[in-house]
């Protein structure tokens, strides 16, 4: 049985030349190029951050010794609290999934240049001139690191005082993957992924920025768009998720639907090797089982609409998801 979802093999060099991020700082993981931002600004007295967010943010907060403090959202993935940003206070906001593009150019008018984008599942947003944001290269191909960041108006450090990224220590899964599958290379996978972890800043390795420069992205959001279209077209009317309009966002990374059973439809589809990550275990950690947060977190699935799968893929994922 074909095997849809979970971590990238090797990403196919294919000699485009429309990488989105060319004006991009480019280091080596998504969380140190938010520690790079930070590290630019003169003065943070205080970062605001989502509960509903990946556990590693807070790496480089810690250890600039910034104090912090997390704000709720609400069921359309927006801000739910009331924030009025302090002299040297700074808000980071998530674009979801890559599918809030709008809304974060919204907030964008809102905080001006004390907003930073996390757009570790947003590769595509455009950056918007003045925009401090920060990417993750993993999350939408096949390489085994990568951070982008922009500073807005901000000045940092020069990069080439940085060490190179030793891609070659943790990138052993992504060539396993290609030649044997999902199953045999899983191991590798979250052994690298570990490593990745308290990484000092580097810059982004020779090999992936090789990679990354030949990749044709224009192919890559066509197909993704065309695969989000299939599962929105039949699982929309079941999705407690109110999702945009394609016009309204560049390209997504997966197909998020929320559902009251999201447990056992997402055993149901592992079980059917269509594999679903959870965003994100710590929330649950964090808040207990009462918040909004711990019930998305729990009920949302990622469904997966990548460039590797086609239009029979979704209706499988489909297929599965209405037999339960």
């Amino acid at each position: 049985m074909k095997v849809i979802g979970g971590y990238f093999e090797l990403a196919d060099i294919e000699q485009a030349n429309n990488f989105p991020h060319k004006n991009g700082i480019l280091l080596n993981t998504g969380r140190n190029a938010l520690e790079y931002i930070l590290s630019s600004i003169t003065d943070v007295k205080l970062i605001y951050l989502p509960y509903f967010t990946c556990e590693v943010v807070l790496e480089p907060i810690k250890r600039l010794n910034i104090p912090y403090r997390f704000y709720h959202i609400n069921p359309r993935l927006e801000i739910a609290d009331s924030i009025n940003l302090q002299k040297d206070e700074y808000i980071i906001v998530n674009n979801y999934f890559g599918i809030k593009d709008l809304y974060i150019r919204s907030l964008y008018a809102r905080f001006k240049e004390r907003i930073i984008v996390d757009c570790a599942q947003a590769f595509y947003f455009p950056i918007v001139t003045g925009l401090k944001a920060f990417y993750s290269t993993r999350k939408y191909v096949g390489v085994a690191d990568g951070g982008i960041c922009y500073l807005g108006n901000e000045v940092g450090d020069d990069i080439m005082m940085y060490e190179e990224e030793q891609t070659v220590l943790h990138s052993d899964h992504l060539i396993i993957r290609k030649l044997q599958g999902a199953e045999a290379g899983f191991k590798n996978f979250q052994a690298n992924e570990k490593a990745l972890d308290y990484l000092p800043i580097r810059r982004m390795s020779s090999i992936t920025k090789e990679i990354l420069l030949n990749i044709d992205y224009d192919k890559i959001k066509v197909r993704r768009i065309s695969n989000w279209n299939v599962l929105n077209k039949a699982l929309s009317d079941t999705n407690q998720l109110q999702t945009p309009l394609v016009s309204d966002f560049e390209c997504p990374m997966v197909y998020p639907y929320v559902v009251e059973n999201g447990l056992k439809v997402r055993q149901k589809l592992i079980k059917e090797k269509v594999f679903v990550a959870k965003y994100w275990p710590n929330v649950d950690e964090w808040l207990g089982d009462d918040a909004l947060e711990t019930w998305m977190a729990n009920n949302l699935l990622p469904l997966p609409i990548d460039q590797r799968y086609g239009k029979e893929d979704m209706e499988r994922i489909i297929n599965i998801i209405k037999t339960i």
